[in-house]
């Protein structure tokens, strides 16, 4: 019989509780700069008008921090942008970052940043996903609108591994 303290157990079972998002080692945002495709995605309330071509510009800002140039197309045709910065949290090839889309005046409050974690991302930089500590979120991202399969399904094994739930993962159609 196994004695069960604060969700271990003595025989060394595994516990329901996920482990800890783990982000890549660091990230070189100089390469990191430039378009990003959405492959697919976890949905999201901020994300519902849209249904295609969806994709993020980075480019660097005077103070160092990024700024986020989000788009994709609506129902109706039209493109909708959110322009948005993002900062790093922490020593300078620090893969954690946050992003707020909400106006310079409110930046202080930290609800309106949120967080942005490249946990996956190959060494040319042209896969990427980024998610936040609470698997909340997941963007599958590319350099180009559509991602070979065999590439899509690797990265969905790590995911997996990392305990993601990739069945939620919505495909985003880039034409």
């Amino acid at each position: 019989m196994a004695i069960v303290i604060f969700g271990t157990t003595n025989s060394g079972a595994q516990t329901n509780d996920p482990i800890p998002v783990k982000t890549i080692p660091a990230l070189d945002v100089p390469r990191y700069l430039g378009t990003w495709y959405e492959i697919a995605k976890y949905p999201n309330w901020f994300q519902k008008k849209c249904v295609g071509n969806t994709k993020a510009v980075y480019s660097l800002n005077a103070d160092g921090n990024l700024k986020v140039l989000n788009s994709c197309k609506t129902s109706g045709g039209d493109t909708s942008l959110a322009e948005g910065v993002a900062r790093q949290i922490g020593p300078q090839d620090s893969p954690r970052l946050e992003v707020r889309f909400a106006p310079e005046w409110l930046s202080f409050l930290p609800m309106v940043w949120g967080d942005y974690w490249v946990i996956d991302l190959d060494s040319t930089y042209q896969v990427a996903a980024v998610s936040d500590p609470k698997r909340e979120y997941l963007w599958v991202l590319s350099r180009t609108p559509q991602l070979d399969p065999k590439v899509y399904d690797d990265l969905l094994q790590r995911l997996h591994k990392q305990q993601f739930d990739t069945r939620k993962l919505e495909m985003t159609s880039q034409k």
